[in-house]
């Protein structure tokens, strides 16, 4: 494709927004530079979902062969109590009829498929390590964008048509637009995620939901397939627990499963070991469920905000890295399409900031597992007879409908054309 050549992208950050934007620009023909704040690549995380709204994205930047390869299509979300009652199991992705997978990956995957497609598409000096945004400018038809090192001293002054700031959730760009933002909601839980070499268990392609936090709450899924040549996977998990007060977001913080095994020693069921599980992990990291209230605005003149700098959620539902990369591909679409690039960021804002702000609110009371709670509620956290005695089919479908709706991936909205064309 003809590159438009009077514009020039900067994108501060090198995560799976920023990666994605670059790979969504180059495929509409705009050139772009991803200055990254790490000094290196390195894989980071544990696991994560690509729910079929973002594998519809990513489907039009040609990579979800490789993703379906590296990870795993999720075949069915099972729910159950903290006894191990069931209480609802529902298909997924394509097993309930959509076009599209639904993927359960490790985040690490998942980069370094992005990265491999941005230096193999590109360029391999696509990407600058080593540069922090730690400012933003601009002057007339430029945007400019200091660079510090560790101390914060600038280092490098870069100026290009439009600056997008990928770079999470301490974005310099996000704190300079936004000085007098409160400081992030603390839910009163934390969680604890890690990842475990395990026999696969129920359909070896099964997301399950156990529990509720303040009985101590289990999300499990696999996320590599035969690990060992004897047919184990990696098993993500992931506890969210009822804890004091902390503010400090560091997805690479370490813990130990002492933390938590307590609550989970009970849990020995025919179709999963979880305590043994919990001790097996290879890695065990902390975090608090923080976010951000939804911010007035994104955008300022030549530059914006993308993916967790402009809309920190908390990990449930699955909806981060897609919420980003609906971001990415919308910006794109829309430089693409016209002759204004400020008018072009101006239009992606107003597309996707209520948007993403209702996915922020209802991951704090409303996201697929928060049923459990409803469940928990109703039966005073005791067992049931019958799970039609506590809740209907019924209702139990509509709360996984609304959350989907509200989330931009129902079956009919991923039947209709994309809303950023």
């Amino acid at each position: 494709m003809a590159q438009k050549q009077d514009l020039d992208v900067l994108i501060i950050g090198a995560g799976i927004g920023g990666l994605t934007l670059a790979l969504a620009l180059q495929r509409v023909g705009i050139r772009c530079r991803l200055y990254e704040g790490a000094p290196e690549f390195k894989p980071l995380g544990v696991g994560l979902n690509l729910l079929p709204h973002a594998i519809r994205e990513l489907g039009e930047l040609g990579i979800v062969e490789r993703l379906v390869e590296k990870g795993i299509p999720t075949r069915e979300y099972c729910f159950y109590t903290s006894h191990g009652q069931h209480v609802y199991s529902e298909p997924r992705g394509q097993f309930a009829g959509y076009e599209w997978p639904q993927v359960s990956i490790h985040r690490a995957d998942l980069h370094t498929v992005l990265v491999e497609a941005v230096l193999n598409r590109l360029g391999r000096d696509a990407i600058t390590f080593g540069h922090r945004c730690v400012a933003v400018d601009q002057a007339g038809d430029e945007a400019i964008v200091h660079f510090g090192d560790a101390a914060g001293v600038v280092i490098k002054t870069v100026r290009a048509s439009i600056v997008i700031a990928c770079d999470g959730v301490h974005s310099a760009a996000r704190k300079q637009f936004h000085p007098e933002e409160a400081k992030p909601r603390y839910q009163g839980t934390t969680q604890y995620r890690g990842a475990t070499r395990w026999k696969p268990f129920l359909s070896g392609a099964s997301m399950v939901y156990m529990g509720t936090y303040e009985t101590g709450k289990l999300i499990t899924y696999p996320i590599r397939n035969d690990i060992d040549g004897e047919g184990r996977q990696l098993i993500n998990w992931v506890i969210e627990l009822s804890r004091p007060n902390e503010q400090t977001r560091d997805w690479n913080r370490g813990s130990s499963v002492e933390e938590f095994i307590g609550h989970f020693e009970h849990a020995r069921f025919d179709w999963l070991d979880i305590p043994a599980m919990l001790r097996a992990a290879d890695v065990i990291l902390e975090y608090p469920m923080v976010d951000q209230d939804p911010l007035r605005f994104w955008t300022a003149g030549r530059i914006t905000l993308l993916g967790d700098a402009a809309h920190p959620m908390m990990p449930r539902g699955s909806n981060g890295a897609a919420q980003a990369i609906i971001d990415a591909n919308t910006i794109a679409v829309l430089l693409s399409g016209g002759d204004d690039p400020l008018a072009a960021l101006k239009e992606y804002e107003s597309k996707r900031l209520k948007a993403t702000g209702d996915v922020v609110i209802a991951n704090r009371s409303q996201a697929p597992d928060a049923i459990l709670r409803v469940v928990e509620e109703r039966t005073g956290g005791k067992r049931f007879d019958h799970i039609n005695d506590v809740i209907s089919q019924t209702e139990l479908v509509a709360w996984q409908d609304r959350y989907r709706k509200l989330a931009g991936f129902s079956a009919e909205d991923l039947q209709s054309p994309r809303k950023s064309a």
